[in-house]
Protein backbone atom coordinates (compact mmCIF):
# COMPACT_ATOMS: atom_id res chain seq x y z
CA UNK A 1 0.00 0.00 0.00
CA UNK A 2 1.52 3.41 -0.97
CA UNK A 3 1.80 6.16 1.82
CA UNK A 4 0.93 9.11 2.02
CA UNK A 5 4.42 10.59 0.89
CA UNK A 6 4.52 8.28 -1.97
CA UNK A 7 1.18 9.56 -3.51
CA UNK A 8 2.74 12.60 -3.64
CA UNK A 9 6.02 12.63 -4.58
CA UNK A 10 8.23 12.53 -7.86
CA UNK A 11 11.57 11.46 -6.94
CA UNK A 12 14.58 11.89 -9.32
CA UNK A 13 15.86 9.23 -10.98
CA UNK A 14 19.51 7.65 -11.15
CA UNK A 15 20.75 5.72 -14.09
CA UNK A 16 22.43 1.78 -13.01
CA UNK A 17 25.46 0.84 -12.42
CA UNK A 18 27.64 -1.49 -14.81
CA UNK A 19 31.39 -2.35 -15.24
CA UNK A 20 34.19 -1.41 -13.38
CA UNK A 21 34.83 1.37 -10.62
CA UNK A 22 37.29 2.26 -8.04
CA UNK A 23 35.86 4.76 -5.43
CA UNK A 24 37.22 5.88 -1.56
CA UNK A 25 33.93 5.25 0.01
CA UNK A 26 30.94 3.00 -1.27
CA UNK A 27 27.45 3.26 0.36
CA UNK A 28 24.94 0.69 0.28
CA UNK A 29 21.51 1.94 0.81
CA UNK A 30 19.68 4.86 -0.32
CA UNK A 31 17.25 4.85 2.20
CA UNK A 32 17.93 8.44 4.46
CA UNK A 33 20.73 7.03 6.33
CA UNK A 34 22.95 6.52 3.28
CA UNK A 35 21.75 9.73 0.97
CA UNK A 36 22.51 11.70 4.04
CA UNK A 37 26.28 9.40 4.38
CA UNK A 38 26.60 10.58 0.60
CA UNK A 39 25.58 14.55 1.33
CA UNK A 40 28.10 14.63 4.28
CA UNK A 41 30.58 13.05 2.52
CA UNK A 42 30.34 15.32 -0.91
CA UNK A 43 29.98 17.92 1.35
CA UNK A 44 33.51 17.54 2.33
CA UNK A 45 35.12 16.25 -0.99
CA UNK A 46 35.51 12.79 -0.28
CA UNK A 47 35.11 10.66 -3.23
CA UNK A 48 32.13 8.30 -2.85
CA UNK A 49 29.11 6.90 -4.55
CA UNK A 50 26.20 5.16 -3.31
CA UNK A 51 24.31 2.09 -4.86
CA UNK A 52 20.71 1.04 -4.28
CA UNK A 53 18.72 -2.37 -5.37
CA UNK A 54 16.07 -0.79 -6.13
CA UNK A 55 14.59 3.61 -5.86
CA UNK A 56 15.59 5.32 -3.39
CA UNK A 57 13.43 6.36 -0.22
CA UNK A 58 11.82 3.24 -1.30
CA UNK A 59 12.09 1.39 2.04
CA UNK A 60 11.58 2.64 5.33
CA UNK A 61 11.92 6.65 4.60
CA UNK A 62 9.12 6.29 2.69
CA UNK A 63 6.85 4.42 5.45
CA UNK A 64 7.45 6.99 8.57
CA UNK A 65 5.53 8.76 10.15
CA UNK A 66 8.39 11.59 10.04
CA UNK A 67 9.01 13.08 13.44
CA UNK A 68 12.05 14.56 13.93
CA UNK A 69 12.77 15.17 17.44
CA UNK A 70 15.24 14.09 20.16
CA UNK A 71 12.33 12.84 22.39
CA UNK A 72 12.57 8.85 21.73
CA UNK A 73 10.40 7.23 24.33
CA UNK A 74 11.16 7.27 27.38
CA UNK A 75 14.98 6.58 26.45
CA UNK A 76 17.04 8.86 28.58
CA UNK A 77 16.29 6.73 32.10
CA UNK A 78 17.36 3.72 30.57
CA UNK A 79 20.55 5.22 29.06
CA UNK A 80 21.30 7.09 32.51
CA UNK A 81 20.33 3.80 33.98
CA UNK A 82 22.64 1.37 32.01
CA UNK A 83 25.42 3.48 30.99
CA UNK A 84 25.48 6.66 33.12
CA UNK A 85 23.83 10.27 32.91
CA UNK A 86 26.79 11.43 30.45
CA UNK A 87 26.08 8.82 27.90
CA UNK A 88 22.48 9.88 28.55
CA UNK A 89 24.20 13.71 28.26
CA UNK A 90 26.07 12.86 24.57
CA UNK A 91 23.05 10.70 23.35
CA UNK A 92 20.81 14.17 23.92
CA UNK A 93 23.34 16.07 22.85
CA UNK A 94 23.69 14.72 19.19
CA UNK A 95 20.43 14.17 18.51
CA UNK A 96 19.29 17.40 19.14
CA UNK A 97 22.36 18.56 16.73
CA UNK A 98 20.96 16.45 14.32
CA UNK A 99 17.06 18.29 14.47
CA UNK A 100 19.12 21.74 14.20
CA UNK A 101 20.55 20.25 10.89
CA UNK A 102 17.50 19.27 9.63
CA UNK A 103 15.93 22.86 10.02
CA UNK A 104 19.01 24.34 8.70
CA UNK A 105 18.42 22.24 5.54
CA UNK A 106 14.89 22.26 4.94
CA UNK A 107 15.13 25.79 4.77
CA UNK A 108 16.66 25.33 1.02
CA UNK A 109 13.79 23.22 0.02
CA UNK A 110 9.87 22.58 0.36
CA UNK A 111 9.52 19.75 2.16
CA UNK A 112 6.54 20.91 4.69
CA UNK A 113 8.93 21.74 7.73
CA UNK A 114 7.01 22.52 10.54
CA UNK A 115 8.28 23.30 14.27
CA UNK A 116 6.06 20.92 16.61
CA UNK A 117 6.13 20.25 20.30
CA UNK A 118 6.77 16.40 21.17
CA UNK A 119 5.36 14.53 23.64
CA UNK A 120 5.63 11.23 25.00
CA UNK A 121 2.85 10.04 27.11
CA UNK A 122 1.62 7.02 29.41
CA UNK A 123 -1.55 5.68 29.62
CA UNK A 124 -0.83 3.31 33.24
CA UNK A 125 2.17 4.81 34.66
CA UNK A 126 2.78 8.83 35.86
CA UNK A 127 5.72 6.86 37.88
CA UNK A 128 7.24 6.28 34.57
CA UNK A 129 6.79 9.91 33.29
CA UNK A 130 8.78 11.25 36.54
CA UNK A 131 11.53 8.79 36.78
CA UNK A 132 12.11 10.29 33.32
CA UNK A 133 11.53 14.20 34.17
CA UNK A 134 14.40 13.65 37.19
CA UNK A 135 16.50 12.34 34.04
CA UNK A 136 15.46 14.81 32.37
CA UNK A 137 15.96 17.89 34.53
CA UNK A 138 19.55 16.90 35.55
CA UNK A 139 21.43 16.17 31.88
CA UNK A 140 19.17 19.96 30.87
CA UNK A 141 16.89 18.93 28.55
CA UNK A 142 14.69 21.67 28.76
CA UNK A 143 11.74 18.82 29.01
CA UNK A 144 8.10 19.50 30.23
CA UNK A 145 5.30 17.88 31.72
CA UNK A 146 1.99 18.05 30.47
CA UNK A 147 -1.06 17.04 32.44
CA UNK A 148 -4.06 17.34 29.83
CA UNK A 149 -3.62 16.52 26.00
CA UNK A 150 -5.80 17.16 23.04
CA UNK A 151 -6.25 12.88 22.83
CA UNK A 152 -9.29 10.85 22.51
CA UNK A 153 -8.35 9.21 25.92
CA UNK A 154 -7.69 9.70 29.33
CA UNK A 155 -3.56 9.35 30.13
CA UNK A 156 -1.49 10.14 32.82
CA UNK A 157 0.31 13.31 31.14
CA UNK A 158 3.05 13.40 29.42
CA UNK A 159 7.02 14.48 28.66
CA UNK A 160 7.40 17.31 26.26
CA UNK A 161 9.86 18.54 24.18
CA UNK A 162 9.53 21.79 23.21
CA UNK A 163 10.25 22.97 19.65
CA UNK A 164 11.03 19.79 17.61
CA UNK A 165 9.66 18.62 13.42
CA UNK A 166 8.13 17.13 11.33
CA UNK A 167 8.11 16.93 7.74
CA UNK A 168 7.39 15.25 4.47
CA UNK A 169 10.29 12.69 4.16
CA UNK A 170 10.45 11.91 0.26
CA UNK A 171 10.51 16.01 -0.16
CA UNK A 172 13.23 15.86 1.76
CA UNK A 173 14.91 13.52 0.59
CA UNK A 174 13.99 14.35 -3.42
CA UNK A 175 15.91 17.96 -2.22
CA UNK A 176 18.78 16.54 -1.02
CA UNK A 177 19.64 13.81 -3.27
CA UNK A 178 19.16 15.58 -6.56
CA UNK A 179 22.83 16.16 -7.46
CA UNK A 180 24.52 12.75 -5.80
CA UNK A 181 26.75 10.41 -6.65
CA UNK A 182 23.64 7.39 -6.83
CA UNK A 183 23.07 4.53 -8.68
CA UNK A 184 19.92 3.29 -8.52
CA UNK A 185 18.63 -0.75 -10.06
CA UNK A 186 21.82 -1.71 -8.44
CA UNK A 187 21.68 -4.82 -6.31
CA UNK A 188 24.46 -5.56 -4.81
CA UNK A 189 25.24 -9.61 -4.89
CA UNK A 190 28.59 -10.16 -2.41
CA UNK A 191 31.67 -9.56 -1.67
CA UNK A 192 35.60 -9.88 -2.07
CA UNK A 193 37.64 -7.99 0.58
CA UNK A 194 36.70 -4.80 -0.22
CA UNK A 195 35.24 -5.02 -3.69
CA UNK A 196 31.71 -5.16 -4.24
CA UNK A 197 29.87 -7.24 -7.02
CA UNK A 198 26.78 -6.34 -8.30
CA UNK A 199 24.64 -7.77 -10.53
CA UNK A 200 26.82 -6.01 -13.66
CA UNK A 201 29.72 -5.23 -12.60
CA UNK A 202 32.45 -4.65 -10.01
CA UNK A 203 33.15 -1.48 -7.40
CA UNK A 204 36.83 -1.47 -5.92
CA UNK A 205 36.58 1.15 -2.69
CA UNK A 206 39.11 1.64 0.31
CA UNK A 207 35.98 2.28 3.13
CA UNK A 208 32.26 0.34 2.78
CA UNK A 209 28.96 1.91 4.38
CA UNK A 210 26.30 -0.90 4.62
CA UNK A 211 22.63 1.43 5.57
CA UNK A 212 20.74 -1.82 3.93
CA UNK A 213 18.07 -1.04 7.20
CA UNK A 214 18.94 -4.23 8.31
CA UNK A 215 23.01 -5.42 8.22
CA UNK A 216 23.46 -7.80 5.41
CA UNK A 217 26.57 -9.21 6.20
CA UNK A 218 25.59 -11.91 8.82
CA UNK A 219 29.43 -13.44 9.30
CA UNK A 220 30.72 -9.79 11.22
CA UNK A 221 28.85 -8.32 14.50
CA UNK A 222 25.79 -10.58 15.05
CA UNK A 223 23.30 -8.29 14.29
CA UNK A 224 20.97 -11.10 13.45
CA UNK A 225 21.11 -11.58 17.26
CA UNK A 226 21.84 -8.13 18.29
CA UNK A 227 18.11 -6.94 16.80
CA UNK A 228 14.90 -8.02 16.11
CA UNK A 229 12.66 -6.06 13.95
CA UNK A 230 8.76 -4.77 14.87
CA UNK A 231 5.93 -4.03 12.36
CA UNK A 232 3.63 -0.87 13.29
CA UNK A 233 0.52 0.72 11.22
CA UNK A 234 -0.64 3.91 9.81
CA UNK A 235 -3.84 5.27 8.62
CA UNK A 236 -4.22 8.63 7.17
CA UNK A 237 -7.49 10.15 8.29
CA UNK A 238 -9.51 13.55 6.88
CA UNK A 239 -12.20 14.76 9.02
CA UNK A 240 -10.28 14.42 11.77
CA UNK A 241 -8.82 17.04 14.65
CA UNK A 242 -5.57 17.39 13.99
CA UNK A 243 -3.71 17.24 17.36
CA UNK A 244 -0.90 20.90 17.31
CA UNK A 245 2.16 18.86 18.28
CA UNK A 246 3.55 14.94 18.06
CA UNK A 247 2.30 12.36 20.37
CA UNK A 248 3.72 8.92 21.12
CA UNK A 249 2.64 6.73 23.75
CA UNK A 250 5.31 5.25 26.07
CA UNK A 251 4.76 1.54 25.31
CA UNK A 252 5.58 0.13 21.79
CA UNK A 253 2.26 -1.06 21.17
CA UNK A 254 0.08 2.62 21.61
CA UNK A 255 -0.86 5.37 19.50
CA UNK A 256 1.04 7.87 17.84
CA UNK A 257 -0.82 10.69 16.48
CA UNK A 258 0.84 13.93 14.04
CA UNK A 259 -0.98 16.03 11.90
CA UNK A 260 0.01 16.21 7.86
CA UNK A 261 -1.42 19.05 5.80
CA UNK A 262 -5.29 18.14 6.28
CA UNK A 263 -4.74 14.69 7.88
CA UNK A 264 -4.04 13.26 11.31
CA UNK A 265 -1.82 10.37 11.03
CA UNK A 266 -2.81 8.02 13.26
CA UNK A 267 -0.50 5.26 14.20
CA UNK A 268 -0.20 2.12 16.39
CA UNK A 269 -0.95 -1.94 16.05
CA UNK A 270 2.90 -2.45 16.95
CA UNK A 271 4.39 -6.20 17.16
CA UNK A 272 7.70 -8.08 16.32
CA UNK A 273 7.16 -9.33 12.56
CA UNK A 274 6.13 -12.66 11.97
CA UNK A 275 4.37 -13.02 15.30
CA UNK A 276 0.68 -11.92 16.11
CA UNK A 277 -0.04 -8.54 17.25
CA UNK A 278 -2.01 -5.71 16.24
CA UNK A 279 -2.90 -5.12 12.28
CA UNK A 280 -4.38 -2.55 10.13
CA UNK A 281 -7.97 -3.78 11.54
CA UNK A 282 -7.06 -3.37 15.05
CA UNK A 283 -6.01 0.17 14.03
CA UNK A 284 -8.99 0.44 11.73
CA UNK A 285 -11.52 0.02 15.08
CA UNK A 286 -10.03 2.46 17.19
CA UNK A 287 -9.55 5.10 14.31
CA UNK A 288 -13.77 4.42 13.90
CA UNK A 289 -14.17 4.55 17.77
CA UNK A 290 -12.12 7.68 18.62
CA UNK A 291 -13.15 9.65 14.94
CA UNK A 292 -16.18 8.12 13.83
CA UNK A 293 -16.13 11.56 10.89
CA UNK A 294 -13.00 10.63 10.28
CA UNK A 295 -12.64 9.02 6.20
CA UNK A 296 -9.26 6.92 5.37
CA UNK A 297 -7.33 8.20 2.51
CA UNK A 298 -3.84 6.19 2.83
CA UNK A 299 -2.69 3.70 4.94
CA UNK A 300 0.67 1.92 4.97
CA UNK A 301 2.73 -0.07 7.28
CA UNK A 302 6.54 0.59 8.93
CA UNK A 303 9.38 -1.56 9.64
CA UNK A 304 11.61 -1.52 12.38
CA UNK A 305 15.01 -2.61 13.70
CA UNK A 306 14.79 -2.87 17.25
CA UNK A 307 18.57 -3.24 19.39
CA UNK A 308 19.07 -4.78 22.94
CA UNK A 309 19.36 -0.84 24.75
CA UNK A 310 17.25 0.73 22.41
CA UNK A 311 20.32 3.16 21.19
CA UNK A 312 21.14 2.54 17.47
CA UNK A 313 24.28 0.89 16.13
CA UNK A 314 26.15 3.01 14.57
CA UNK A 315 30.37 3.22 13.53
CA UNK A 316 32.45 -0.11 12.44
CA UNK A 317 30.70 -2.43 11.66
CA UNK A 318 32.71 -4.71 14.13
CA UNK A 319 36.01 -4.80 15.83
CA UNK A 320 37.12 -6.97 13.37
CA UNK A 321 36.24 -4.96 10.22
CA UNK A 322 38.88 -2.69 9.39
CA UNK A 323 37.12 0.16 6.92
CA UNK A 324 33.54 -1.36 7.13
CA UNK A 325 30.80 0.86 8.83
CA UNK A 326 26.98 0.46 9.38
CA UNK A 327 24.39 2.32 10.25
CA UNK A 328 20.98 0.18 11.39
CA UNK A 329 18.61 -0.51 14.86
CA UNK A 330 16.32 2.94 14.82
CA UNK A 331 14.51 1.89 16.86
CA UNK A 332 11.66 3.42 15.42
CA UNK A 333 13.12 7.17 15.56
CA UNK A 334 14.83 6.75 12.02
CA UNK A 335 14.76 10.61 11.12
CA UNK A 336 16.86 12.15 13.61
CA UNK A 337 18.79 8.53 13.79
CA UNK A 338 19.67 9.15 9.96
CA UNK A 339 20.79 12.45 10.75
CA UNK A 340 23.21 11.52 13.29
CA UNK A 341 24.35 8.64 11.89
CA UNK A 342 25.82 11.03 8.64
CA UNK A 343 27.07 12.90 11.40
CA UNK A 344 28.80 10.04 13.35
CA UNK A 345 30.03 8.25 10.30
CA UNK A 346 31.20 11.38 8.12
CA UNK A 347 33.20 12.28 11.35
CA UNK A 348 34.40 8.38 11.79
CA UNK A 349 35.63 8.53 7.80
CA UNK A 350 37.17 12.42 8.16
CA UNK A 351 39.56 11.01 11.08
CA UNK A 352 37.67 13.78 13.17
CA UNK A 353 36.63 12.80 17.12
CA UNK A 354 32.90 12.55 18.23
CA UNK A 355 32.65 12.56 21.59
CA UNK A 356 29.03 10.77 21.20
CA UNK A 357 30.63 7.86 19.01
CA UNK A 358 30.93 5.21 21.97
CA UNK A 359 27.22 5.80 22.70
CA UNK A 360 26.57 4.54 19.28
CA UNK A 361 29.27 2.20 18.95
CA UNK A 362 28.17 -1.38 17.58
CA UNK A 363 30.67 -3.28 19.86
CA UNK A 364 29.41 -1.99 23.08
CA UNK A 365 28.09 -4.94 25.56
CA UNK A 366 25.06 -7.02 24.50
CA UNK A 367 24.28 -8.76 27.34
CA UNK A 368 20.70 -8.31 28.05
CA UNK A 369 17.11 -10.28 28.19
CA UNK A 370 16.28 -9.40 24.63
CA UNK A 371 19.47 -10.70 23.45
CA UNK A 372 18.53 -14.43 24.91
CA UNK A 373 14.90 -13.78 23.93
CA UNK A 374 16.13 -13.30 20.35
CA UNK A 375 18.21 -16.46 20.44
CA UNK A 376 15.22 -18.29 21.78
CA UNK A 377 13.19 -16.64 18.66
CA UNK A 378 15.74 -18.04 15.96
CA UNK A 379 16.27 -21.22 17.65
CA UNK A 380 12.47 -21.65 17.27
CA UNK A 381 12.26 -20.63 13.59
CA UNK A 382 15.15 -22.81 12.83
CA UNK A 383 13.17 -26.52 14.59
CA UNK A 384 10.03 -25.50 13.37
CA UNK A 385 8.56 -27.31 10.53
CA UNK A 386 7.99 -25.57 7.44
CA UNK A 387 8.27 -25.74 3.80
CA UNK A 388 9.04 -22.14 3.23
CA UNK A 389 11.97 -21.02 4.63
CA UNK A 390 13.89 -17.92 4.93
CA UNK A 391 17.04 -17.76 2.61
CA UNK A 392 18.65 -15.76 5.03
CA UNK A 393 18.91 -17.79 8.07
CA UNK A 394 16.49 -21.34 7.35
CA UNK A 395 13.88 -19.85 9.45
CA UNK A 396 10.65 -21.21 9.21
CA UNK A 397 8.09 -18.53 7.08
CA UNK A 398 5.09 -17.56 8.75
CA UNK A 399 1.84 -16.57 6.52
CA UNK A 400 0.69 -12.73 7.47
CA UNK A 401 -3.07 -12.78 6.81
CA UNK A 402 -3.43 -9.16 7.21
CA UNK A 403 -1.15 -8.34 4.45
CA UNK A 404 -0.85 -11.14 2.47
CA UNK A 405 2.99 -11.81 3.15
CA UNK A 406 5.42 -14.92 4.22
CA UNK A 407 7.21 -13.27 7.28
CA UNK A 408 10.29 -14.58 9.33
CA UNK A 409 10.06 -14.60 13.11
CA UNK A 410 13.77 -14.48 13.87
CA UNK A 411 14.82 -11.68 11.62
CA UNK A 412 11.93 -9.52 9.95
CA UNK A 413 12.29 -10.73 6.58
CA UNK A 414 9.25 -10.87 4.39
CA UNK A 415 8.05 -11.96 0.93
CA UNK A 416 5.22 -11.16 -1.24
CA UNK A 417 2.66 -14.42 -1.90
CA UNK A 418 4.25 -15.33 -4.76
CA UNK A 419 7.92 -15.33 -2.93
CA UNK A 420 9.12 -11.92 -4.04
CA UNK A 421 11.49 -9.89 -1.75
CA UNK A 422 9.64 -7.27 0.51
CA UNK A 423 11.72 -6.52 3.64
CA UNK A 424 15.39 -7.22 4.37
CA UNK A 425 17.91 -9.15 5.66
CA UNK A 426 17.19 -12.24 3.21
CA UNK A 427 18.96 -10.50 0.07
CA UNK A 428 16.87 -12.64 -3.04
CA UNK A 429 13.24 -14.01 -3.62
CA UNK A 430 11.89 -17.60 -2.12
CA UNK A 431 13.02 -20.26 -4.56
Amino acid sequence: MRSLWEKDTALPEFESFSGEKKTDVLIIGGGLAGILCAYFLQKFGVEYCLVEAGKIGAGVTGHTTAKITAQHGLIYGKIAGKYGLEAAERYLSINQMALENYRVLCKEMQCDFEEKDNFVYSMKSRDKLEREMRVLERIGAGAGFAENLPLPFPTCGAVSFPKQAQFHPLKFLAGISKNLAIYEHTKVCGFEGKTVLTERGRIKAQRIIIATHFPMLNKHGWYFVKMYQHRSYVLALKNAPLPDGMYVDEAKNGFSFRSAKDCLLFGGGSHRTGKRGGSYTGLRQAAAAYYPEAEEVACWAAQDCMTLDSIPYIGRYSRGTDGLYTATGFNKWGMTSSMVAAMLLSDLLLGKKNESAEVFSPSRGVLSGQLFLNLAESVMGLLHFGKRRCPHLGCALRWNPEEHSWDCPCHGSRFSADGHLLDNPANGNLK
